[in-house]
């Protein structure tokens, strides 16, 4: 019997790839959460698959946990800039900000410099004092929703505590957080399903603020974060307007995130597994445990970009400098060669090196921050919220790169 050669084994990977529709741009791929199925395939057949993209050219998806990793680890290969996001930026928006970039899409040893100035804020012992308020604040949230017998859980809940929290750390009105965080909403959503012009207005409101921050602080500093960032120095030279206006950007835009959309779709898979939810009830001792196994289910952060800077191999697939590579978390935190049944939610799961924070020098600077936030968050839900259920199906971000 004759086996398949290898024109007859390309051919069926291609029939498959049809089959499986391979498409991680489009939101409508996204719109019952992370595409699984499209992550498994691609681990197995193509983990260094390239996707075509409409108006640009193209990029490498990465979906093994190994992978994933490794490229976020090495930044003298896989650079930060000019974005981590898939679409390359505007020449208008490079003008606007000149030699200014975002943190986040800095490469050491600049991202160094600026991630130092606020780094000690949001490290384990910082993070660790701030638990009584999360616990203070996470009451009275849900002191807001307790009686009224029906809530939109994600905005009257899950979104509100870390609003307050990274309001307060930079000295704003509670209330302020709120309503910036809106704003973010706006911004991580696709293009095609806003109005046009509607990203651009809500960065420029958010600019708007952070400039007035700018001047009331620079005017009369206090023990807060802005006003450290504002007094802060990088190679002798003090941070400048546009400087604080993207740092605050990026602190209200990643302080709220992960948080929000970790307890709103964490409480989601809990309803979904009765089982882990009666448990957690049973014994609160298993939040930490469960928050991990939440975080790696959930993967608030669908990408993030690098591009490479010179000829290497990722998985034995050869990458030219130049090419985008992006790393899809929640494909990463699925990978059968980490964990075991990677398809069940085990809330006792130990250990769990998921890496939905992500992974080396970008690392999630609010990590510590963002666990005190759910535990505390989810204990309140837990002991307060007894019958909880949907009152409707949750209706998921239009987005490619929040899952939410």
């Amino acid at each position: 019997m004759e086996t398949a050669g290898p024109q007859m084994c390309a051919m069926c990977g291609q029939l498959a790839l049809r089959a499986m529709n391979i498409d991680l741009l489009n939101p409508a791929s996204f719109a019952h959460g992370h595409p699984h199925e499209q992550y498994d395939w691609l681990r197995d057949n193509a983990p260094v698959y390239w996707h075509e993209q409409p108006n640009g050219p193209g990029f490498r998806a990465l979906t093994r946990h190994e992978d994933v990793a490794a490229v976020g680890r090495d930044p003298a290969t896989f650079s930060s800039e000019p974005t981590i996001m898939i679409a390359d930026p505007e020449s208008g928006m490079e003008m606007a900000f000149g030699e200014h970039k975002m943190m986040l899409m800095m490469d050491p040893p600049a991202h160094t410099q600026f991630r130092r100035i606020i780094s000690r804020e949001f490290t384990q012992g910082p993070a660790a004092a701030l638990q009584p308020r999360a616990a203070e604040l996470s009451r009275r949230i849900i002191d807001q929703v307790i009686e009224a017998g029906e809530c939109d859980f994600v905005a009257d809940v899950a979104g509100e505590l870390p609003s307050y929290v990274i309001a307060e750390l930079l000295g704003l009105p509670l209330d302020d957080g709120r309503k910036l965080y809106q704003l973010t909403e706006t911004i991580h959503s696709a293009p095609e399903t806003l109005p046009e012009g509607a990203q651009a207005q809500a960065v420029m409101q958010m600019f708007e603020y952070a400039q007035s921050v700018y001047d009331a602080k620079s005017a009369v500093p206090g023990e807060d974060l802005a006003s450290q960032i504002i007094h802060a120095e990088v190679d002798g030279k003090r941070l400048d307007s546009i400087d604080f206006q993207l740092f605050f950007l990026l602190l209200i835009d990643a302080g709220g995130d992960t948080t929000r959309n970790l307890v709103a779709g964490g409480l989601h898979a809990l309803l979904q597994n009765p089982d882990a939810l009666a448990a957690l009830r049973a014994d609160p001792a298993l939040i930490p445990n469960a928050r991990e196994e939440l975080l790696r289910w959930v993967s608030p952060v669908i990408y993030m970009r690098r591009t490479v800077l010179k000829d290497t191999r990722i998985a034995g697939q050869a990458v030219r400098a130049g090419d985008k590579v992006v790393r899809y978390f929640g494909a990463a935190n699925r990978d059968p060669r980490v964990f075991e049944a990677p398809a069940r939610l085990d809330i006792t799961r130990s250990p769990n090196p998921h890496i939905a924070f992500g992974a080396g020098a970008h690392v999630c600077l609010g990590q510590h921050i963002a666990r005190v936030e759910i535990d505390a968050m989810l204990r309140e839900v837990l002991e307060r919220l007894q019958d909880i259920e949907l009152a409707a199906a949750p209706e998921w971000l239009a987005s490619n790169f929040i899952s939410g």
